[in-house]
């Protein structure tokens, strides 16, 4: 066990409600992990191969980064984000939420879900930023990231803050006395974080055991009283971006947990009962199919840009310098895209993009999902349905 386990009594809180057979007092034990500083078990030789594999995995995707396909990482990280929501139990289609994203911009409403996922994306980009402009990361960024996630969510009130209450996970909903699994009791979050930062700014593992580590003793530790999950999943991008792994492009690794969250939540209780092998398999294969799977849908996304640029000659064969063209290179990170979208994204004139936008849409390549001149949106031929694959985990090499 990595770990000890030490019994508390629970003593029943008069100020909150509690059927009569919750009022009794009764026992418990929580979970006190042990540090992760300098975490030194020996690793099975067959997972180091593992480890190994998933890197050069990671290290292909990363290797066909180009300023060009800049849009294409957005593509990446919007994934990974909104399959840390569903894990959760938070599914929104990739279209719903393209429109989502669209109806926000343009100072319109959508559902709480989508705020969420959206603020989940906002989260992951804020992860990665720490990750890359911090020397030091420490509990503050984490709590900056968790205040991102929780921004708009039904209890945001809880967005940022460190429990103060004890938590468990299974049981009910009055006491941890029977519950699945009870973390650490507040007291002890201050040190276990600690111990946490200092662990994310090591070395001394490899890139992808130090990542799997970072996020099930985070879990272990479950600091916030909701979103710690995703809090969780965007530590494993600040640890893989930290030590050169992922200078462009996230592993959408939620992908694959998501499409096998039992597996994926044994893995974590076996690492709490001492059996790190069995979750850094677990955790080490999602991050090499993830890669792999990265590698693909990006393929398929080009092959739909040619597509895209083939349509726009045929039909109208604007100068080299057009803005469509522009758009075109752009058009991957916005699966639905705007006006002034289109303008933040190529810098032109709002006059140049609307014209450009409605020549796109001419070739096909564009469709107009909006008449409303004060809000027109067009959705990208494909990119959609592509993408909906993609965040489904089906390998585009492995369709009938």
């Amino acid at each position: 066990m990595r770990g000890k386990l030490l019994r508390r009594t629970w003593e029943y809180n008069p100020v909150h409600y509690a059927p009569p057979k919750y009022r009794r007092a009764c026992h418990y034990e929580v979970f006190m992990p042990d540090d992760l500083v300098e975490f030194d078990e020996s690793l099975a030789s067959e997972l180091l191969g593992a480890v190994s594999d998933a890197e050069t995995a990671i290290h292909q995707l990363n290797g066909r980064s180009v300023p060009t396909l800049a849009p294409l990482a957005r593509i990446l990280l919007r994934s990974e984000s909104i399959a840390s929501s569903k894990i959760e139990g938070m599914q929104v289609d990739a279209r719903d939420l393209a429109r989502s994203e669209v109806k926000i911009d343009i100072g319109g409403k959508t559902s709480t879900t989508a705020y969420e996922i959206i603020a989940n994306i906002d989260a992951m980009e804020l992860a990665i930023e720490h990750a890359t402009n911090t020397e030091i990361i420490s509990v503050e960024n984490i709590i900056d990231i968790h205040r991102m996630l929780m921004r708009a969510a039904h209890n945001r009130h809880v967005a940022g803050v460190i429990r103060t209450e004890q938590n468990w996970i299974g049981g009910n909903d009055y006491n941890p006395c029977g519950a699945d699994f009870v973390p650490p009791p507040p007291e002890d979050l201050p040190r276990l974080l600690g111990d946490l930062c200092t662990a994310i700014n090591e070395d001394h593992l490899p890139p992808i055991v130090q990542a799997g580590l970072i996020h099930a003793q985070f879990e272990t530790i479950h600091p916030f009283h909701d979103g710690n999950g995703r809090t969780g999943r965007a530590l494993i991008h600040v640890v893989l971006r930290r030590r050169g792994m992922t200078p462009h492009y996230v592993p959408p690794i939620s992908i694959v947990l998501a499409s096998n969250k039992a597996s994926y939540i044994r893995g974590l209780t076996k690492f709490r009962d001492g059996d790190t092998t069995d979750w850094l398999t677990t955790f080490t294969a999602a991050a090499a199919q993830s890669a792999k799977l990265a590698v693909a849908y990006i393929g398929e996304v080009e092959m739909l840009q040619r597509e895209w640029r083939a349509a726009l000659l045929a039909s109208a064969n604007p100068r080299a310098d057009s803005v469509a063209w522009k758009i075109i290179g752009v058009l991957p990170g916005y699966p639905i895209i705007t006006v002034s979208i289109a303008v933040a994204a190529t810098g032109r004139t709002k006059s140049v993009v609307g014209e450009a936008l409605v020549q796109l849409e001419l070739a096909g390549v564009l469709t107009r999902t909006s008449q409303d001149r004060g809000s027109r949106t067009w959705e990208a031929a494909g990119l959609l349905s592509l993408l909906g694959g993609f965040e489904a985990g089906v390998n585009p090499r492995e369709r009938d």
